[in-house]
């Protein structure tokens, strides 16, 4: 066999299925291997509540809550999470009712121009179902991974706050 037909042989497959359960909908779509997560919830499934920032994980504004922990969708593979369960900002809110960390970003105005929102609100359901975060520094030790240009710091961890309080410290 030569060099160009071995390479041939073991390059990889031009697609590939992947099945993710989105906001409560199993889909399975058929994606090229190098495709993110990101790529695959804006531009395959129309999910463009999620915004891609720097697309180098620095920024936080891809953050998707993935088997309830939250991930940047930017530098996860899409078929490095087949068979699993993401939640998306549209998936947050149950029967057309806010979900509290919604509720609660807008109650405080923790949003200027909303980029970052979504990341924002994603990270912080996350940040409650791990129960880590009890006090104001804390909670922004563990958000720190997202930010806000707008400087909307202190609004959002009201917010967070708010959510905390009202959900008992669960998602």
């Amino acid at each position: 066999m030569s060099d160009v037909s071995r390479s041939a042989a073991m390059a990889a497959p031009a697609t590939i299925n992947v099945t993710l359960e989105v906001n409560g909908r199993s889909c399975t779509l058929t994606i090229a291997p190098w495709t993110t997560l990101l790529d695959a919830l804006r531009d395959r499934l129309g999910l463009t509540g999620t915004k891609k920032g720097c697309d180098q994980g620095q920024c936080g504004a891809c953050t998707v809550l993935v088997d309830g922990r939250r991930i940047n969708s930017c530098l996860t593979l899409a078929v490095m999470k087949d068979g699993a369960k993401v939640t998306t900002i549209e998936g947050l809110e149950t029967d057309g009712t806010l979900h509290p960390l919604q509720q609660a970003f807008i109650d405080h105005d923790a949003f200027q121009c909303g980029y970052c929102t979504p990341g924002q609100i994603c990270s912080a359901a996350g940040l409650i179902a791990e129960g880590k975060a009890k006090t104001p520094d804390q909670i922004r030790e563990l958000m720190s991974g997202n930010i806000c240009r707008c400087g909307a710091y202190p609004n959002i961890l009201a917010a967070i706050q708010q959510a905390m309080t009202a959900m008992g410290g669960k998602s």
